[in-house]
């Protein structure tokens, strides 16, 4: 129990010298150790480090769930080491929807078939959604929650060491210093200044010691910014992976919804009037064949119709032929093709049987069938 008591007055006293030095700083009354050029750097790099991380760490975390009242929630289930309930994304739940309309409105009508296709549309969508939080969520926001509850906290409680350190330090040359000048008064005070010289000493060795390991910490930043470079790489081809899915599903619903107008609607064209998004630029090979435009191959190019078709017969119908730009070049697979390069204007038209992806195109005196996903219908 004494041992305690004392310990306890001890920790008191400390604490209380260190409140004194501190506040007579503040007012300018007492001299402080500055630290050195670069370990000021060093600090401020951290905290900027620990600043910058904190902001993109919230703004991912609102890209990837803007719902506030979801992102609470999960953070909750996190601080209680719980797993988080899987959540329908708003794509799924459109999905869910319109299938049920379609369902309700009569699936084999026109308007029931098309809801069919864009519910399964938007649950690959949401599917797709779903995956990239997840990997976003594993490979950058936990390194990000991982440095600011672990690196930096470690760094966070040495630099207090540290300043307690100073203030120790700094107290102590104040001793020292009261005691040199009242031994130039009286002699009685060598006792006092050969104690202030001692304690000097052991507070300047804990100083320097707890320097270095502060030091040694707000270094290892330059490997945090290393794991954060890589981890944001990883998050960027997640994101691409995502936005490839995304326009492949959508490119696919417009070929079938193309279709289904064709059928609904004869003689209409086929495709948007607005310009398709241009490639993704990718050095992976997947990334990059599922964001280029996609043409029909093989026997599905031309129907026993269409192949029987003489294109130097054929003659634009009287009404119904456009102009159009090209956006893509487009190198032509055989004959009854005609090659395309980007920017250039041609004349479209659609003839009775083709394919409803494919239009007739000319150029001067030159004809033949080109893709609708290369060309932008112009008014």
């Amino acid at each position: 129990m004494d041992f305690n008591m004392k310990k306890l007055a001890s920790d008191a006293g400390i604490f209380f010298t260190r409140a004194v030095q501190f506040t007579e700083e503040k007012f300018g009354q007492a001299e402080k150790t500055e630290l050195d050029a670069h370990f000021e750097n060093l600090l401020a790099r951290a905290d900027s480090t620990k600043n910058w991380t904190e902001r993109i760490l919230r703004q991912t975390e609102v890209l990837l769930q803007p719902n506030p009242s979801a992102r609470v929630e999960e953070f909750l289930y996190e601080k209680l080491d719980r797993k988080v309930p899987s959540r329908v994304t708003n794509g799924e739940l459109l999905a869910q929807y319109m299938a049920e309309a379609a369902s309700e409105l009569g699936p084999s009508t026109p308007y029931g078939k098309t809801l069919i296709k864009v519910s399964e549309a938007e649950k690959r969508l949401g599917a797709a959604e779903r995956d990239f939080i997840h990997t976003a969520s594993l490979s950058f926001l936990t390194p990000l929650r991982n440095f600011l509850e672990g690196d930096w906290k470690t760094i966070s409680k040495e630099r207090r060491l540290l300043q307690n350190r100073r203030l120790d330090l700094d107290a102590c040359k104040a001793r020292l210093k009261k005691a040199k000048a009242a031994e130039a008064k009286a002699t009685l005070w060598n006792d006092e200044v050969d104690k202030a010289e001692q304690e000097l000493r052991v507070a300047q060795t804990e100083f320097d010691r707890q320097a270095e390991v502060t030091r040694l910490l707000l270094e290892g930043i330059s490997s945090t910014h290393v794991n954060h470079l890589r981890c944001l790489h990883e998050f960027i081809k997640s994101q691409t992976t995502y936005y490839a899915q995304c326009y492949r599903h959508m490119l696919d619903l417009q070929k079938q919804l193309g279709s289904s107008q064709g059928a609904i609607f004869p003689g209409t064209f086929v495709g948007s009037t607005e310009p398709a998004s241009p490639p993704l630029s990718s050095t992976s090979p997947t990334t990059t064949a599922a964001t280029m435009p996609v043409v029909p191959t093989g026997a599905s190019l031309a129907p026993p119709e269409e192949a029987a078709l003489c294109l130097e017969e054929v003659a634009p119908p009287a009404s119904g032929t456009r102009k159009a730009r090209v956006l893509y070049d487009y190198e032509a697979a055989d004959s009854s093709e005609l090659a395309l390069l980007a920017d250039e204007l041609i004349t479209v038209y659609s003839l009775p049987g083709m394919d409803p992806d494919w239009l007739i195109g000319e150029r001067g005196n030159k004809k033949g069938k080109v893709p609708v996903t290369y060309l932008e219908l112009l008014s």
